[in-house]
């Protein structure tokens, strides 16, 4: 394996499915010595910073119902 000209690497489709990384899948990394270790962010702490980045993000104008009738809408 080696680091592109931009300083990524590929991580397998096997070593990807093993540890359930899916695509914008948070990870860690540390140094450890001469070591690069890598983790998958805990699932419960993905959750709550998803509901953070939301929060306030919404517009107050629309009731449910106006936002049903939008997602339901023909194109």
């Amino acid at each position: 394996m080696k680091i592109s000209p931009n300083g990524q690497i590929t991580i397998l489709p096997d070593i990807q499915e093993q540890l359930g990384l899916l695509p914008r899948t948070e990870i860690w990394l540390e140094v450890i010595g001469n070591t690069l270790q890598l983790r998958k962010q805990p699932i419960d702490n993905q959750g709550a910073e998803l509901i953070a980045n939301l929060r306030g993000k919404a517009t107050r104008s629309l009731t449910t119902d106006d936002i049903m009738q939008l997602t339901r809408a023909d194109p």
